[in-house]
């Protein structure tokens, strides 16, 4: 596993629409929990993007995402084997990524309190572009600066809900804390942000 690592980074920045087995996630998952490197591969195309935002945005950098991602790749293949399909495949990859994402945050000791995607940046406007779009531009760089200041666990409840957009129940699943734990945090994660946006426009 650890000689293909490379390429499987590399899968991971593959547009998923170009892989010829997109529709057939299935039989890729029996495939390579048999032990097939190409299948697994595949798996990584299907879903490395997603993963490789929501290690950026539970890290805070991509230097960090990119080495934890390999450590995420290796323990899902590893593990795969034992995955029997009770919960999403890419549910069951995230929670690897959140786990991974926890240790490599407590080997650098910072608190572990969970963790887990980045913004989507608005493409470049044109150089005359309206007053609205820069101002919408302006405020979105704002938001994305101070939703990269949180602490990691209102960092990781504002990307699973306000930017992958799950429901609570999932998302306090993937961080293994209570719904009621999960919508304090996120109260006061939309808090700090607000706050900390109203402070960056006075």
């Amino acid at each position: 596993m650890d000689l293909i690592s490379h390429r499987l980074i590399q899968c991971m920045n593959t547009s998923a629409e170009l892989h010829p087995f997109a529709a057939q996630e299935d039989d890729l998952i029996a495939r390579a929990k048999a032990r097939d490197a190409d299948a697994f591969a595949g798996l990584v195309i299907l879903h490395g993007q997603r993963l490789h935002r929501l290690l950026i945005r539970l890290l805070g950098n991509q230097a960090d995402a990119e080495d934890v991602a390999q450590e995420v790749l290796i323990r899902a293949w590893r593990g795969l084997p034992s995955f029997q399909g009770n919960a999403q495949f890419s549910t069951w990859l995230h929670r690897i990524a959140v786990n991974e994402a926890n240790r490599h945050l407590e080997r650098r000791g910072i608190i572990r309190t969970v963790t887990i995607d980045e913004a989507p940046e608005l493409a470049d406007e044109p150089r005359h572009a309206p007053p609205a779009v820069v101002e919408a531009r302006e405020l979105r760089e704002q938001v994305t600066t101070c939703v990269e200041e949180l602490p990691p666990h209102y960092r990781a409840v504002i990307a699973l809900v306000d930017i992958e957009g799950r429901a609570n129940e999932d998302a306090a699943g993937l961080l293994q804390i209570g719904v009621r734990n999960l919508k304090s945090r996120l109260h006061r994660a939309r808090t700090t942000v607000r706050r900390c946006v109203e402070a960056m426009m006075r």
